[in-house]
């Protein structure tokens, strides 16, 4: 039966978080997290392919078990993620350019974002059921969305004080990174699933 997927989901949104506890998916965290409005679009964005991507390899995954081609999932796991984005790229151009535009560059970049195929390579190494597998795939897209908008809000508010100018920019965003990542520490007595 294996860990609760409810408790997977619950620990990978804190507990096991993909920025600040495997630090996956850091260049866009990075590069996205400077205005509140384009982090929660990419946020969101990322919730959504991590979801249904991982929904996605799990099933293939079983499918490459059943012929013996287990030893291709990185390439078909990247093949099933860039088709997902590219989709998913082509549906915000035409319903939601405002956003599609915002995020510019960093929407193909979702592709060869390590968090998605991170997600989908934990699931197969912890051997999660499907339930398991929904669990961790929406709550390690929630916990990756909730780690850039709190990073947004905070740079947000740090742009209106007077910093060093050798602090500004990505110095003081890694900073900040370590001590959410220190802070979200704090969870990990109440559950851990790696």
């Amino acid at each position: 039966m294996g860990i609760n997927p409810i408790v997977i989901f619950f620990a990978s949104i804190f507990t096991s978080n993909m920025i600040f506890s495997n630090f996956l998916g850091m260049c866009s965290f990075i590069a996205v997290s400077k205005e509140v409005e384009t982090a929660t679009g990419l946020g969101i964005a990322v919730t959504f392919v991590l979801s249904i991507t991982t929904i996605l390899n799990y099933f293939i995954y079983k499918l490459m078990i059943y012929f013996n081609i287990e030893y291709l999932r990185y390439i078909i796991f990247i093949i099933v993620i860039a088709a997902f984005v590219q989709v998913l790229e082509m549906i915000l151009e035409r319903y939601v350019p405002n956003l599609y535009y915002a995020l510019g560059i960093f929407l193909p970049l979702i592709t060869v974002n390590c968090a998605i195929l991170g997600v989908s390579l934990f699931m197969v190494i912890r051997e999660y059921n499907f339930l398991q597998t929904v669990g961790f795939g929406i709550g390690s897209g929630l916990g990756w969305a909730l780690a850039i908008i709190s990073m947004a809000g905070i740079r947000s508010r740090i742009n209106e004080n007077n910093l060093p100018e050798g602090l500004r920019g990505a110095p003081i965003t890694l900073i900040i990174t370590g001590i959410m990542a220190m802070a979200f520490i704090g969870f990990s007595g109440i559950v851990q699933i790696s």
